[in-house]
């Protein structure tokens, strides 16, 4: 196995080790409570929940226009939403191959440069970091229980920002042995108009606008299930906030928050005076339900791109 594969392996494994943590540190007396719980759930809130999940993919699909726009792409609302939901079917296999995926599925059915629409994709993933870190301070502003694991934080920080130098320096390997140069100064120069085209939107006030309601429907989607789980529906919003943004920060430790996001849900609503099974079967139905629909979404979005693009060519 090489080293790459290993790096690829690492946050599933982490991930998968987490699950049997998690399971092995629970009795049996308690699995039972938790299954209880996960199967008397009032499943009509996490239907609720599913929905503002799909309209934040839909959100997020429709303001990718807002980047492309200025670049002189038109890009179809369709191929759109399908290319998410492709990315983050994706992200599950593979963290951070769906913003590659993302930006060929594009590039294939639509004919906008690969390199163009991976820089606003960056541009988004910029956005949203910047959005989580407020969401942070601002946790840490109302409460005192907010656990962070500050080297994800780290991490998702250092990638984000600095995934120009990573990839500039990878394709700049690459082409060097075949002396290449015009080809990467094109492909670099397309990639930086792509991050920069945020400063040439048209319709700012609309591109803000989904950028909130994105963030506001992860959030929704959080919120929302708390009333499936007779325990966790008196809970205020400072706590659910405060367990949203511990479980936002552990999708980047491994595949999808496996593992990672109901254990830190657990130990977060657990500060506020909820039982351990009872967290940690929220923590579950909220991943789950939101995993669950992005594999369908993201199967049928595989199936369905090259149907209704057959005629594109």
């Amino acid at each position: 196995m090489n080293k790459n594969s290993l790096k690829k392996l690492i946050p599933l494994l982490f991930g998968l080790f987490l699950v049997y943590y998690s399971y092995n540190n629970t009795s049996i007396e308690n699995r039972a409570d938790i299954l209880n719980y996960i199967s008397k759930a009032d499943y009509k809130f996490v239907l609720l929940s599913i929905f503002f999940g799909i309209l934040s993919h839909l959100s997020r699909a429709f303001r990718w226009k807002y980047l492309l726009n200025p670049l002189g792409y038109k890009l179809d609302f369709l191929n759109s939403t399908m290319s998410i939901f492709a990315c983050f079917l994706s992200n599950l296999g593979v963290p951070r191959s769906g913003e590659i995926l993302r930006a060929s599925i594009i590039h294939y059915y639509q004919k906008i440069p690969f390199e163009k629409s991976l820089g606003t994709i960056v541009t988004e993933r910029i956005i949203d970091v910047l959005i989580l870190s407020i969401f942070i301070f601002i946790g840490i502003s109302i409460s005192s229980k907010l656990i962070i694991p500050t080297f994800s934080l780290n991490i998702n920080l250092f990638i984000y920002l600095l995934i120009f130098i990573l990839i500039s320096y990878l394709i700049f390997k690459a082409i060097y042995k075949k002396k290449l140069f015009k080809r990467f100064f094109v492909f670099f120069d397309g990639l930086k108009k792509g991050v920069f085209s945020i400063s040439k939107i048209e319709y700012k006030f609309q591109f803000y606008f989904h950028t909130i309601f994105i963030w506001s429907s992860y959030f929704f989607m959080f919120y929302i299930v708390k009333f499936s789980i007779p325990e966790t529906s008196n809970l205020d919003i400072e706590s659910l906030f405060i367990a949203f943004i511990g479980g936002a920060i552990t999708m980047s430790l491994t595949n999808g928050g496996i593992g990672a996001y109901p254990l830190a849900i657990a130990v977060i609503l657990n500060q506020f005076e909820v039982s351990y099974e009872a967290s940690l079967a929220f923590g579950w139905i909220v991943w789950t339900s939101q995993t669950l629909m992005i594999v369908v979404a993201g199967s049928l979005s595989f199936i369905f791109l090259p149907i209704l693009n057959k005629n594109s060519k």
